[in-house]
């Protein structure tokens, strides 16, 4: 029986295991890549999604999103926006009412998306929403994945230029660890929702 926990405490994130995607990264700089990656992806009822953009440093200062990360369980497509914007191909799938689109904070992708292009999303699931129902009050993704899994996705690459002119490859694996990671989070926990095969360990606010 697993054991999760209402609140997973920070201090253990560092002791754990590191998890990277180990699947297959495309970047996506052109619209035929985007028309092609989303025909791919469309044939899938389930992709992970996050965004990602650069860091402002000064105060009051906002980018625009510049990396939309849509993965399957084996291959993630990274749509480098600051190149291509939202195209046709990529707002189509947004609005795919047949793929289920899992993520985490998408409130605050689809108002930074919506800076780009208008589009009006469909079928989506919002992570943080979902783990209530198992008694989980952490919104973290980081939190969320050393709950449910035991394992440490490191947060190291979060602040990098995501409109340098070449991710790098600590870059390109740290967006595809995240939207990966949000298809694990639901397939794990739709598992324990139908066999009930877990415990919440209620931990006391310090």
């Amino acid at each position: 029986m697993k054991t999760l926990y209402n609140r997973f405490d920070k201090k253990m994130i560092s002791t754990l295991p590191r998890v990277l995607f180990d699947g297959r990264i495309f970047v996506i700089q052109t619209e035929p890549e985007a028309t092609k990656a989303v025909d791919y992806l469309s044939g899938f009822p389930l992709v992970g999604v996050d965004t990602e953009t650069r860091p402002s440093f000064r105060k009051g200062a906002v980018n625009k999103v510049a990396l939309l990360q849509v993965s399957t369980d084996d291959t993630c497509f990274l749509f480098r926006l600051n190149r291509i914007g939202l195209t046709d191909s990529v707002k189509s799938l947004l609005q795919n009412q047949n793929v289920l689109k899992v993520g985490l904070s998408l409130r605050d992708d689809f108002a930074s998306l919506h800076k780009r292009d208008e589009f009006e999303p469909h079928a989506f699931l919002e992570l943080q929403d979902y783990v209530k129902a198992f008694g989980i009050q952490d919104m973290s993704l980081q939190k969320l994945y050393a709950n449910v899994f035991g394992q440490k996705i490191s947060k190291g690459q979060q602040l990098t230029n995501w409109e340098a002119d070449v991710l790098s490859e600590g870059q390109k694996l740290y967006a595809a660890t995240d939207a990966w990671a949000c298809i694990r989070l639901y397939r794990e926990l739709e598992s324990l929702k139908k066999t009930r095969d877990y415990q919440l360990a209620v931990v006391e606010e310090s």
